[in-house]
C-alpha cells in the first residue's frame, strides 16, 4: 500500500465528525488546484506556518467587494494554487434553494473553479473557494445569468442575513426573510462597492430566541418582539401542572427579572408585564400555553462583534421598539443615518461598537437623532453613559 502524501490531513478523517479533508480529497481526484491546495496544507500543518500571502487587488467588472485575493506563498512548488481567489455569493433568504438552482451554481464553479464550496461561511454567503484571476470575470459572468450575485467584502456593508422567520418559525414576530431581501436591495451600492472604513454587518431574527445569534455576530442586529404582553391561556398552563410539568423549576426559576408567578391555590400563573423583558424561555418552555404578544415589530441593537480591536461586544439596544413591515422606511432611514456616521468617524478597521466605545454612547445618539431610553441601561447606577446636556437641566435656583 502506497505511502500517504498527507499523514496529517489523514488524521482529520478520524473520529466521528464528517472532516473537510475527505470532501477536499473528493475534489482533488478531478481538479488539480485542489490537489496542489491539499499539498500546501499539509506543508503548512508540518511547518505550522501559513503559505498564503496578499498579492494585489482582483475583482469583477463594477464590483468593488464579493472576491477575496489569494495567493500561494509557493507558487514554483504549488503551480496550481498560485492564484486561488474566493468568490462570495450572495445567500438566498433564510437559505431555501431549490435543487436546481444548486446544480446550476455547482456546474458553474466546477467549470471555472476548484469546486469546492462552503455553504455558509461566518458571514452567510455561499463561499466558492479558488479560482484563477482569468476565471474570475467568465465565472461572475456566467452565474449572473443564472441570477446569482456577489456578496460583501472589505469595508463596506456586508451581506445581510437572517433566520427562516416566518417560513417556519411560530414564534416570528416579523417577516426576517422579507426584511432581509429588501435591505440587500435598498443597499446594493454599500454591498457591492464599499467605501467604509471597515465592515459593517446587518442580521434579522424573527423573534427573541435570535436563532440568527444576530446581538453576537453583527454590527445591527434586528430582532423581532411584541410591545404589548405576553398571552397566556391558563388551562393549558394547568393542564402542563397536573401532567407533572416543572413549573418552579423550568419557568417560575428561571425567568430573569421574576416577572412570573404560580399561585397553588388558585393555580394560575401570575405575571408582571412591566418586568417582562422577553427572553422567551417561559414561551419555550410551555409553548401551548404562552404565546408572544399581538403588537409586533423589532428592537435595534447596535455593535456586536468578534474582537478585533477592541474585546468581543454583544450590540447594544438603541430602539426598543420599531414597526418592522415593508416598506421599511423608518428603519433604513435610521441605518442610513448611522452609516454615514460611522463613515465619517471612524477609524480604518473599526467597528461601529468600537467607535460608540471611544466617543461615547450619548454623543453617538445625539449625532443620528435618538433619544437614550432606560432600556439603553442594562445595569442603572452602574453604567451611566447617557448624562444630562446643560441645555436639558432646568434652571431650579
Amino acid at each position: 500500500m502506497a505511502e500517504s502524501k498527507t499523514p496529517l490531513l489523514d488524521e482529520l478523517e478520524k473520529g466521528a465528525w464528517p472532516s473537510f479533508v475527505t470532501e477536499m480529497k473528493k475534489a482533488a481526484a478531478k481538479k488539480e488546484n485542489a490537489k496542489d491546495l491539499m499539498q500546501q496544507l499539509e506543508k503548512s500543518y508540518k511547518d505550522k506556518i501559513g503559505y498564503w500571502k496578499h498579492g494585489g487587488i482582483v475583482g469583477v467588472k463594477g464590483y468593488g467587494g464579493g472576491v477575496i485575493g489569494r495567493y500561494s506563498a509557493r507558487p514554483d512548488e504549488f503551480p496550481n494554487v498560485a492564484e486561488f481567489h474566493t468568490l462570495r455569493v450572495n445567500q438566498v433568504p433564510g437559505f431555501f434553494y431549490t435543487t436546481k438552482a444548486l446544480r446550476d451554481l455547482c456546474e458553474t464553479w466546477d467549470k471555472y473553479g476548484s469546486g469546492l464550496t462552503n455553504f455558509h461561511g461566518s458571514t452567510g454567503d455561499i463561499i466558492l473557494l479558488g479560482t484563477s484571476t482569468q476565471n474570475l470575470q467568465p465565472c461572475f459572468d456566467e452565474l449572473s445569468e443564472k441570477g446569482w450575485d456577489l456578496g460583501g467584502s472589505g469595508g463596506g456593508l456586508r451581506t445581510p442575513s437572517g433566520c427562516v422567520g416566518m417560513a417556519r418559525c411560530e414564534f416570528a414576530c416579523i417577516d426576517s426573510m422579507d426584511f432581509v431581501l429588501e435591505v440587500t436591495r435598498h443597499f446594493q451600492d454599500a454591498l457591492h462597492r464599499p467605501a467604509w472604513p471597515y465592515k459593517f454587518k446587518i442580521k434579522c431574527s424573527a423573534c427573541p430566541n435570535d436563532c440568527a445569534a444576530a446581538t453576537a455576530r453583527s454590527d445591527l442586529a434586528i430582532i423581532g418582539t411584541w410591545r404589548d404582553t405576553l398571552k397566556i391561556d391558563q388551562e393549558a398552563v394547568r393542564e402542563y401542572v397536573n401532567n407533572g410539568f416543572n413549573i418552579y423549576g423550568l419557568v417560575i426559576g428561571k425567568c430573569p427579572t421574576k416577572a412570573l408567578d404560580w399561585d397553588a391555590e388558585k393555580k394560575e400563573l401570575k405575571f408582571c408585564a412591566e418586568d417582562c423583558v422577553r427572553c422567551m424561555n417561559c414561551i419555550n418552555m410551555m409553548p401551548k400555553a404562552i404565546s408572544i404578544g399581538s403588537e409586533r415589530g423589532a428592537t435595534v441593537l447596535i455593535g456586536g462583534k468578534a474582537p478585533v480591536v477592541k474585546s468581543a461586544f454583544i450590540g447594544w439596544v438603541i430602539v426598543p421598539f420599531i414597526k418592522c413591515e415593508a416598506p421599511y422606511t423608518e428603519l433604513f432611514d435610521l441605518i442610513a443615518k448611522i452609516t454615514e456616521y460611522f463613515d465619517e468617524h471612524a477609524k480604518p478597521r473599526e467597528r461601529i461598537g468600537e467607535l460608540i466605545y471611544r466617543v461615547g454612547m450619548g454623543n453617538f445618539l445625539r449625532a443620528i437623532g435618538l433619544p437614550p431610553v432606560p432600556q439603553m441601561v442594562s445595569a442603572p447606577r452602574a453604567n451611566p453613559y447617557i448624562f444630562w446636556q446643560d441645555e436639558e437641566v432646568v434652571n431650579r435656583g
